[in-house]
């Protein structure tokens, strides 16, 4: 089988991109978060899906919020959230959104989702188990499984990462409300009894939808995710965050260390920084 022909571009930094080939939820943002929480100087850059902007917008400068959750899409602001050290930067422009990261001096960038995109990158790929292996429109793949073997890593829960979730805040009776991919995940990390409502994904609530739920179970607060409590908050219900963290290998993470590294030891040696 041929190889797949690919002109890849070196955009003069280290690039770490964490991708998926199915479509859903697969843990991208919390592996980003955790991988750029070990790095200084980082940026972060996604396409802001669903968000209300155009263009290339800083969501956060080293942890400076300089937006707000509409303009920049829930995801972005979750993670500029949970990112004092690092910047977020939003473009479908990935090009335009590299550029404006190294205009704020980053000295590493973490790609959401550019496995398919032909940059000079280390590329994680998280392996998500599903027993239809078509692809679209037959089945979850966005592309076929051999594809697999052109990332630099696949990682699978369980075996490379684990998930830890706690509640903060908990109350005596709350209400799981939360608009992300695959939602049923989180239900074995809740009591069986308590009562949910699932939105799709990066759906936009409203007070209305809201006061329904409030007024028919009567919670003492909702539990929702990070990614719901960023467009949650305004309305100014009690709300419990049920929080994810994942723990990823020493292994992995001296991996990618070690690329970062040796990219800009290259650099260094040649004299040059590639635009």
């Amino acid at each position: 089988m041929k190889k797949l022909v690919c002109s890849k571009k070196d955009s003069g930094l280290p690039i770490i991109s964490v991708g998926n080939i199915v479509v859903g939820g697969s843990g991208k943002s919390p592996f980003v978060i955790e991988l750029a929480k070990m790095q200084k100087d980082a940026a972060v850059l996604l396409r802001g899906y669903k968000r209300a902007s155009r263009g290339v917008l800083v969501v956060s400068e080293m942890g400076e919020i300089l937006c707000d959750e509409k303009e920049s899409g829930d995801e972005a602001m979750m993670i500029a959230k949970v990112l004092p050290q690092a910047s977020v930067i939003v473009s479908e422009n990935r090009d335009e959104g590299i550029k404006r990261a190294k205009e704020l001096g980053a000295k590493v960038i973490f790609l959401d989702d550019a496995f398919h995109k032909c940059y000079e990158k280390f590329d994680i790929v998280i392996d998500v188990k599903t027993p239809n292996r078509f692809c679209l429109p037959l089945g979850p793949y966005r592309l076929p499984r051999f594809f697999l073997r052109y990332a630099n890593l696949v990682v699978k829960e369980g075996r490379d990462f684990t998930r830890n979730v706690t509640i903060q805040n908990p109350t005596a009776k709350m209400v799981l409300v939360t608009a992300i991919a695959n939602p049923k995940r989180l239900l074995s990390f809740i009591p069986k009894d308590m009562p949910y409502y699932f939105f799709p994904d990066h759906h936009r609530f409203s007070k209305e939808e809201i006061d329904a739920i409030i007024q028919k179970e009567r919670p003492t607060s909702l539990l929702v995710t990070a990614k719901d409590i960023v467009k949650l908050q305004k309305f100014g219900y009690p709300l419990s965050l049920l929080q994810l963290q994942l723990e990823i290998r020493e292994e992995i993470i001296a991996k990618i260390d070690s690329y970062i590294k040796d990219y800009h030891a290259k650099k260094d040696a040649n004299g040059s920084d590639a635009a």
